[in-house]
């Protein structure tokens, strides 16, 4: 069962590992190709942010956005791996924080082409979600090990 789990693990986090080594790689000095693919959204999603609920987000230069998301996922995924609940939380920050950006399927007409492209990937992201609030509650869940206290001795006279 250990083999299984610790199997399963792997192949989780796999999926943010790899997306976090691609990340990193084309970082370069302006962010890279995800920071180009993230700055409109994010423009739009904070411009979204301050219409409906007059709140105005902090300026964030998107290239640090990125490099959380590369923390994040790096990061959390080893730790996930290694059955650490920091690292599940972790993913499931950069899920919370990142799923509403990148997936901005409330941008589009229903009609559209981009909207169920959108949508499906909003879909997955839940789902990764769920999966990481299962692994805490299952973890949390679990009677841990105690050690067994050794009876005294008796002493003899």
């Amino acid at each position: 069962m250990a083999f299984a789990s610790f199997v399963g693990r792997v192949l989780f986090a796999s999926l943010f590992i790899v997306s976090a080594w691609q990340e990193f790689n084309d970082f370069g000095k302006n962010g890279g190709p995800a920071a180009q693919a993230l700055e409109p959204k994010f423009h739009t999603f904070s411009n979204q942010v301050s219409t409906h609920s007059g709140f105005k987000l902090p300026t964030i230069a998107v290239k640090d956005l990125v490099a959380v998301s590369i923390f994040l996922k790096g990061v959390g995924g080893l730790l996930f791996i290694f059955g650490n609940a920091l690292g599940a939380y972790l993913l499931l920050l950069h899920q919370a924080i990142f799923t509403p950006l990148l997936c901005d399927f409330y941008n589009y007409d229903t009609d559209t082409k981009e909207f169920t492209e959108h949508f499906l990937k909003f879909t997955q992201s839940l789902a990764l979600f769920g999966a990481l609030l299962f692994y805490i509650g299952m973890r949390n869940s679990m009677p841990r090990r105690q050690l067994r206290k050794k009876a005294p001795k008796d002493k003899t006279v």
